[in-house]
């Protein structure tokens, strides 16, 4: 009897640093996911609009973005269902039509993301990516006030100092860039450096407010994530059809909705299209502190790579800047002493609603249809 009892035991011993291990490889996996969708969106999209020719319509590429998220979602639906397109179908007409008034309530936010999609392309087009990554980081501090005003959620003391860190961050990187801008930018009449630095102030605004208004009315929401970027989507792909209209009309119907549109800037669409609904995926497997960490490392890689593709140059002023923007952003992601009250996420992917979502119970169909660690993370 004893010696079956030392079996099991040594058998539970085993199991458990599986189990461990698995865990652990997950944790690295998500990170390495998040940094790479992190930082190889905006140096992407800051490769293929500062190359020589013909440029694409930015506000087609959002529309475009929008569908295949739209069409991505149904399919992933479609599987939860077990391939059943009519019990599919009833489903989507169920969610999107018979329940109009919750449907109508993701309008706002679709707007506020639609929007937000493209002033990231007119930030990117004309900060270094460098400079748009580390300003881009103002959306942790506005998601935080808007979380205090509109959800009553308070913070800790260490998050106040890295919110006041992360302000003095930003503000020493513009003032870098005052100093002594990127040669392509002084060089190029195509590119305005305060047209960039008011998108991307009023990118980050949109997004802090859209996050929180979002969580503020699907609290409690039945919906699966899936569904929700469906009607999300919906909204965005008439919005930004809307957009593209009044933009870009008259130039769309002289040379065609795909004008311009290269490999490259497919991989710049499908990586807009799919990366905030990946990480919504991987945060399931992540913490704050590794979300944190990934947001922080993709700023030094995006830092690195602008210096061998763009020819940024990084003086003393960047790297303070940048180094305070990136403590700042590990600071924030702490967890709060114990007793203290829930604090908002500010690690929204650029260019989905994905992972600003609240957990409900629709998540639940997530976990469900995802393969599960032993363990599992939540943000």
């Amino acid at each position: 009897m004893s010696a079956g009892n030392h079996k099991q035991a040594g058998e539970e011993r085993t199991g458990s640093r599986s189990q461990s291990e698995v865990n652990r490889r997950l944790k690295y996996i998500s990170l390495a996911v998040l940094v790479v969708q992190n930082a190889s969106l905006i140096l992407s999209i800051r490769y293929v609009r500062t190359l020589p020719g013909d440029r694409f319509f930015a506000t087609s590429a959002v529309v475009m973005a929008e569908v295949l998220k739209v069409l991505t979602c149904t399919l992933i639906i479609l599987i939860e269902k077990r391939c059943s397109v009519k019990e599919t179908a009833l489903f989507l007409v169920d969610s999107i039509v018979f329940q109009y008034k919750d449907t109508l309530k993701l309008a706002v936010p679709s707007l506020i993301y639609t929007l937000q999609n493209n002033l990231q392309y007119i930030a990117i087009s004309n900060l270094p990516a460098a400079t748009f990554q580390v300003t881009y980081q103002l959306k942790i501090l506005t998601t935080a006030l808007f979380s205090v005003l509109m959800l009553r959620k308070s913070l800790s003391k260490v998050q106040w100092v890295s919110l006041l860190l992360l302000f003095a961050g930003v503000a020493i990187v513009q003032v870098q860039q005052e100093g002594g801008k990127e040669s392509s930018l002084s060089n190029s009449s195509s590119q305005n450096y305060t047209v960039g630095l008011v998108a991307v102030v009023i990118s980050c605004l949109s997004s802090g407010f859209a996050g929180v208004y979002f969580e503020k009315i699907l609290k409690g929401s039945a919906a699966s994530v899936w569904m929700r970027n469906v009607q999300l989507g919906l909204f965005g792909m008439a919005l930004g059809m809307l957009g593209l209209w009044w933009n870009d009309g008259t130039a769309i119907a002289e040379r065609g909705f795909l004008f311009g549109y290269t490999g490259m800037v497919w991989c710049v669409i499908f990586n807009q299209a799919f990366g905030g609904l990946l990480v919504a995926v991987v945060v399931k497997y992540a913490d704050n502190i590794l979300k944190g960490f990934a947001t922080s490392f993709s700023i030094i890689v995006s830092t690195v790579a602008s210096i061998h593709l763009f020819g940024f140059h990084v003086d003393l002023l960047f790297t303070v800047g940048a180094g305070l923007v990136i403590g700042a952003v590990y600071m924030y992601s702490l967890p709060k002493a114990p007793g203290g009250s829930s604090s908002p996420s500010a690690s929204s992917s650029s260019s989905s609603a994905s992972s600003a979502l609240p957990r409900t119970n629709g998540d639940q169909e997530m976990e469900a249809f995802l393969p599960k660690p032993p363990r599992l993370l939540t943000s």
